[in-house]
């Protein structure tokens, strides 16, 4: 049986549980929409922090809580029902289709969006200019519930509905939903396409050529770490140590850390990679690397790293004040090539 709860998502079981009719499976997704902006006036993103505590703690936002909420900028994820429960982000009538329950799993998922929301100083029209992180595996897992990889009603580009409740009753797929009867919202607007699987190449590649395919680092780790001011503060990730161990002779990787801001809006951050001996010992000085904006802050690292080393990754936050600074999140992602 598939994962009642999507791995490495944040669980926060509001309780409440009912079964779904049976049928094809489906997934629904919204996005939050929680704030009107335009182009010419936008607005700043509604904290994830909010949002799950509106979903998890807040009486009408309980009632209306999706199975999972997507931060798409940081690739976090709360889950407030198991997969084989119905949710109650749709409007369901009474006397026609039960839409929260219309399928062997209805899997609905809020994205954290608006369009022209504001993040790092860029603005997002549409939900597919973001960075989409961790939809790959926000996919993977529902698909592992039967959803096929199929839109009945057309992959969402833009807001205007289109319904039918005969397509919404036959056929499994994704769903926007504008999509759904019964509803009137116009949301998501747009959605990332399918992840692709690579083709299988034939003849299978003799070993030697193996070192050409690129492994994907995705790690995350959403735990508050509690930074000093003007202390170097190394991370642990996933694997709560190094971010990779040599020998690595080609790697194009991101950090992307996400502070609360709230509570220091001055402060000042820096972050480098470096590295040690297999032991741990003999921490090099740090590497050049390449700042990126965008969402939080972010770090590009593209050096090899030897045979008998680790790479690791740290953090200084500055504030004026000298108070110290909550970082909320941190995650690395990106290819590399092993030897």
């Amino acid at each position: 049986m598939p994962d009642l709860w999507m791995p490495g998502a944040t669980r926060l079981d509001i309780g409440d549980h009912a079964p779904t009719d049976g049928g094809p499976a489906k997934a629904i997704p919204h996005i939050t929409w929680d704030r009107n902006a335009t182009a010419i006036k936008p607005a700043d993103l509604v904290p994830y922090e909010n949002l799950v505590s509106y979903f998890g703690r807040n009486t009408a936002g309980m009632a209306a809580a999706p199975h999972i909420l997507w931060d798409p900028f940081t690739g976090r994820f709360t889950q407030f029902h198991p997969a084989n429960s119905r949710s109650k982000s749709l409007a369901d009538s009474s006397g026609g289709t039960r839409t929260n329950r219309a399928g062997s799993v209805v899997i609905q998922i809020e994205a954290v969006f608006f369009p022209y929301c504001r993040v790092g100083g860029k603005v997002y029209a549409r939900l597919v200019d973001t960075p989409c992180l961790g939809w790959e595996r926000l996919h993977a897992w529902i698909k592992s519930w039967g959803v096929p990889d199929v839109w009945p009603m057309g992959r969402p580009t833009d807001f205007t509905p289109k319904r039918s409740e005969s397509v919404w009753e036959s056929k499994g797929g994704w769903y926007g939903h504008q999509h759904v009867p019964e509803n009137d919202h116009q949301d998501p607007g747009s959605w990332p396409a399918f992840p692709v699987a690579p083709a299988p190449t034939t003849p299978t590649p003799a070993p030697a050529e193996e070192a050409d395919v690129p492994h994907a680092l995705n790690e995350s780790n959403p735990i508050d770490v509690h930074l000093e001011s003007g202390v170097w503060t190394p991370l642990a990730f996933e694997d709560e140590g190094a971010v990779l161990a040599g020998p690595i002779p080609a790697i194009d990787i991101t950090a992307h850390l996400y502070l609360d801001t709230a509570t220091s809006p001055d402060a000042k951050v820096q972050g480098q990679f470096y590295l040690t001996n297999a032991d741990g010992s003999g921490a090099s000085s740090y590497l050049a690397i390449d700042k990126r904006g965008g969402g939080g802050h972010q770090f590009v690292h593209s050096i090899p790293v030897p045979t008998g080393k680790k790479l690791w990754f740290q953090v200084r936050a500055i504030s004026p004040d000298s108070k110290p600074v909550t970082l909320l999140h941190r995650a690395i992602s990106g290819p590399y090539w092993t030897a």
